[in-house]
């Protein structure tokens, strides 16, 4: 390992490896349009601006994935309170886009990386404060 590699700041993330900003915006479209077509789904975002939820899930995901942008929205917990979500709910929108990111052709290793940082955020949603068992 080089200096650069040790210290971090050459380091090639997961942002970098699936095709940066691009790839987060193609997710992002594709990604809702299964969604907001998901009748189990789609009445959680009625009233909703999808424009704003879409523009603040670009910064969630840049973020998650290690990208040179900050999520600078309300605290999950705070934006999902009250709104229903089940994990049968959550289910579904994850399968949406395990689907997504595979259509995308991104590599494997990848897709489940991005899966799991993403379900680190299942209890902030569904409301769920029970400790996993």
């Amino acid at each position: 390992l080089s200096m650069a590699d040790m210290s971090g700041s050459s380091r090639v993330t997961l942002y970098d490896r699936v095709g940066g900003e691009a790839t987060v915006a193609r997710l992002m479209g594709s990604f809702y349009e299964r969604v907001l077509a998901d009748p189990a789904l789609a009445p959680f975002f009625a009233g909703v601006s999808v424009q704003k939820v879409r523009s603040m899930q670009t910064l969630f995901f840049c973020a998650a994935f290690d990208g040179p942008f900050e999520y600078s929205g309300r605290p999950l917990a705070a934006v999902h309170d009250g709104r229903g979500i089940r994990p049968a709910h959550l289910a579904r929108f994850t399968a949406h886009l395990l689907e997504t990111l595979r259509d995308l052709g991104l590599d494997e290793n990848d897709v489940l990386e991005i899966m799991s940082r993403i379900e680190v955020y299942a209890d902030e949603i569904t409301g769920d404060v029970n400790v996993d068992a």
